[in-house]
Formats: structure tokens, sequence, C-alpha cells
């Protein structure tokens, strides 16, 4: 929603979203490098096999960040319940708002650099409202589908992430197929990263209202227009 404030703060992201907010991006970047290794493993090491475990400490990393990464959504999504209007953002998009796209396509605008000046939120301006639910939500939710399935493949038939997600392989096809939908996701999610640091730094510069220590203190704050 827009705010009519000029000037001032407002209390937006509570701690639980603010933790799970840092948490997650630092088991995505973990994830993000592990899985690199894993999809192109370093170059083999001299000697024998049983003298080395890299690899075996870059996929014991990567399960790990895994699992960090699967209970915080689910945490996140049960603070998106018991939680402040703003933190079901993550989980709603008002499309049927025509007031939504017209903001949208400000938005647009204004990154790229049409618009002189910008219209300020105390939640998610629209677009990155649109992008945090296609890539963190729907795209988090991908990528713990395709996951685990390929997990599965590890713990084996029977164990209970065979039966939660062992169907997604034969659905898609194979596991190599999997892979690739899995490998996708997380170039696509490393770009959003990239762009989403980059839009944050931005905005608390020229936009004059906060973002960076909006997740840190969880207050918005809203500096004058006036020079």
């Amino acid at each position: 929603m827009q705010t009519e404030i000029n000037s001032g703060a407002v209390y937006v992201y509570e701690a639980p979203v603010r933790v799970w907010h840092w948490v997650n991006a630092l088991s995505i970047t973990l994830l993000a490098i592990t899985g690199y290794l894993v999809a192109s493993p370093l170059p083999s090491m001299s000697g024998e096999a049983s003298d080395h475990f890299l690899m075996g400490y870059i996929r014991f990393a990567h399960f790990a960040a895994a699992y960090i990464f699967a209970v915080g959504f689910l945490g996140r999504i049960y603070w998106a319940l018991v939680g402040n209007a703003y933190s079901r953002q993550l989980f709603t998009l008002p499309l049927h708002r025509p007031r939504f796209w017209k903001e949208l396509l400000h938005e647009v605008r204004w990154y790229a650099f049409l618009e002189k000046e910008p219209k300020k939120y105390v939640g998610h301006n629209p677009l990155a409202h649109l992008f945090m639910v296609a890539i963190i939500t729907v795209g988090g939710f991908i990528m713990l589908l395709t996951g685990f399935a390929l997990y599965a493949e590890q713990t084996g038939l029977g164990s209970w992430q065979d039966s939660l997600f062992g169907w997604l392989i034969p659905l898609l096809g194979q596991s190599q197929d999997v892979r690739l939908w899995h490998h996708w996701g997380m170039w696509v999610i490393v770009v959003f990263v990239m762009l989403h640091v980059y839009v944050a730094i931005r905005e608390d510069i020229v936009s004059r209202q906060s973002l960076i220590s909006t997740m840190i203190s969880g207050w918005r704050t809203f500096k004058d227009d006036r020079p």
C-alpha cells in the first residue's frame, strides 16, 4: 500500500521476519556456492580417493543449508499467518486491483530512470512485491521440491523424503531433468539476489526512504522531500 508519509518512520518488519531474511540470505549464499561446486566439481585430487572427502563436505554443507532454508520457509509461512500485514506480502499479490498495475508501471519507469520522483511505500513497492513473490516464494518452493526430490535418491525408497518428494522425478521424466530445473532455478535466484542488492542500495540513496536499515531495525524511515 502506498503511504502518504513524506517524513517520519513506520515499524514494518517484525523481528521474526528480519531474522528469517538474514538467515535465508546466508543459506541461499551457501546453497548457491556449494550447488555450483556439486554441479561443476573441483579437479580430481592426487592419491587414494579414501584420503579425501572434500566433495563430501561440500555436499554435506549443501544439504545442511537446504534444511535451514526449508525450516525457515515453513517458519516464514507461520509468521505470515500470525504477524502483521506486511509479513503477508510475501504470499499475496493484489493482481485484481487496477491501482497495483498502475503503480507497477510507475516503478518500472522509476527504475529505468524515466520518472523524476519516486512513490513511497511502507511495505514492498509493487515491482518488488511481484518479484519477491515470484522468485522467493514460488521459486523457493520449486527449489525445495526439486532439491528434496533429488535428495530422496540418496535417502532411498521408503524414506520420508521419497514419500513426500519422490513422485516429482517420474513426473518430470528422470532425475537429470529435475537436476536441470534445480540448476536453472539456482541461477534465477542468483541473478535476483544481485538485482535485489543493487536496488536496495539505489533506493536508500535516491528515493529518500530506507531499505537496508529497515531490515535491520524493522523501521522504515522517510525523509522530507523538500531540499
